[in-house]
């Protein structure tokens, strides 16, 4: 049986992702090394979507459990809209995309917001992933938008500092805000939270460079421990409360964080996402996750989801 290789890294590694560009960090030398049997069961516990779908309304998109956002509420500019027209799917490359569209005129009413989200909380231990495209700057208009693109997990709040909430964010500013001068990722995970007042519970590790293009994002939730990696570097290793205590949803949005930026009129912004990956109750290495997207890709696969609620195959 073929085996992975996992690799548990110091903070040296951590440190180098922070201050140099990904690919002039080297990884610190293993403090701990382990071989872990693959799954025999290539489906169990596995979901992958390759977004081959006709458009918003496809009822194959529903059917595999999508839920594209249309109604009114947070996150973003209180007034904007989400609008379902704003989800479209495309091709490059011969394979298909999913499309986030947002637009701006710098008001609230002209403001309109995406978001495509995992109708179910099934999704807890093992590793998430996904391959998106950031942009630094808009497709049409003027530069300059708070304008935040993201890949997150979350558990719904059922009140205030509720202990079973969770969330795991890949949140990307391209223009500043939240306090970060200029390009940020916010690695973020929360243990709760409270609306109003607004008071957050959580840990993040915050990288202050682009990352615009094409980036590979894992996350791999197992032994208490939460580590984020993109383009397989680990950015940001989190624990203790921050661990996530409930099953998620998986989603992706692109909304404004204010209307401060903004200058002349209509700014649009577009943020695509090429396939997205979870296997269920297995840390799988970044490096091979990439290689068991091309095997679905390679073997015609569109869509699969074996993920079982409770983690029994």
């Amino acid at each position: 049986m073929p085996t992975r290789i996992r690799i548990r890294v110091g903070g040296a590694a951590l440190a180098c992702a922070a201050a140099l560009p990904l690919a002039s960090c080297a990884m610190a030398s293993p403090t701990e090394v382990e071989a872990v049997s693959d799954r025999t069961s290539a489906s169990c516990g596995l979901f992958f979507d390759d977004f081959d779908y006709g458009g918003p309304t496809d009822p194959a998109l529903r059917d595999q459990g999508w839920n594209v956002r249309s109604w009114a509420g947070g996150p973003g500019v209180p007034g904007a809209s989400w609008d379902a027209d704003n989800v479209s799917f495309t091709e490059e490359g011969g394979d298909s995309v999913l499309r986030l569209t947002s637009t701006t005129d710098g008001t609230p009413a002209g403001t309109s917001q995406a978001e495509l989200a995992f109708g179910e909380e099934k999704f807890h231990e093992g590793t998430y992933a996904a391959k998106v495209r950031f942009a630094d700057t808009p497709v049409s208009g003027a530069d300059g938008d708070t304008v935040l693109q993201t890949f997150y997990t979350i558990t719904p709040l059922a009140h205030d500092n509720d202990p079973d909430y969770s969330e795991l964010d890949f949140e990307y500013l391209p223009n500043s805000g939240w306090g970060a001068p200029a390009e940020a990722m916010y690695l973020t995970s929360y243990h709760t939270y409270q609306r109003d007042p607004w008071k957050a519970d959580n840990t993040s590790d915050v990288v202050d460079r682009s990352f615009e293009g094409w980036r590979d994002l894992v996350v791999q939730v197992e032994d208490g421990l939460v580590r984020y990696y993109v383009d397989t570097h680990l950015m940001a290793e989190h624990g203790g409360k921050y661990y996530p205590s409930s099953p998620m949803s998986i989603n992706f949005n692109q909304w404004f964080v204010d209307m401060s930026g903004h200058t002349g009129g209509p700014s649009t912004y577009v943020q695509d996402v090429d396939w997205v990956y979870h296997q269920q109750g297995e840390s799988v290495a970044p490096e091979e996750v990439n290689r068991r997207v091309g095997g679905q890709r390679n073997a015609g696969v569109s869509r699969v989801d074996g993920v079982v609620p409770g983690g029994a195959c």
